[in-house]
């Protein structure tokens, strides 16, 4: 049997996850990429998202994520990130709001700077919805 990669997640607030697993999938800013045992090691940003994490045991856990970087090591994967929770924990009705507060902004944001900013950030949240949907529609957790 192949041996597992090492991953941890961690944020400010704890230590959220430090196991041996199959593979993870993770949100870089670029897309996203998948990490197993004996990755060339790399360091990325990341954007807002989720972790999947397959377990050795074949099950799946997923993390959500907003922004940081990861480190793939010899060691392992290692996430840092600016804030992380569990699936779970995820605040669905928090992400409608900030959707909410974002589209006001796109509405007086006035010069194209502003707009171009705006429009990211409407865009990147309404993607973070759709995923945390399609995941919910799955009933992983």
């Amino acid at each position: 049997m192949a041996e597992g990669l090492k991953i941890e997640i961690v944020s400010p607030e704890r230590l959220l996850l430090s196991e041996v697993v199959t593979s993870v999938t993770v949100p870089g800013t670029e897309g996203y990429f998948t990490v197993m045992f004996d990755h060339a090691p790399f360091m990325t940003t990341l954007r807002p998202g989720f972790i999947t994490v397959n377990g050795l045991s074949g099950r799946d856990e997923i993390y959500f994520v907003k922004g940081g970087f990861a480190d793939v090591s010899a060691d392992g994967l290692t996430i840092l990130a600016e804030q992380s929770a569990p699936y779970a924990e995820f605040d669905h009705v928090e992400l409608a709001e900030q959707i909410k507060a974002a589209e006001a902004e796109l509405v007086t944001a006035k010069t194209p700077e502003e707009q171009s900013y705006a429009q990211e950030v409407v865009s990147a949240l309404a993607n973070l919805a759709i995923e945390a949907g399609q995941i919910n529609g799955a009933h992983i957790h």
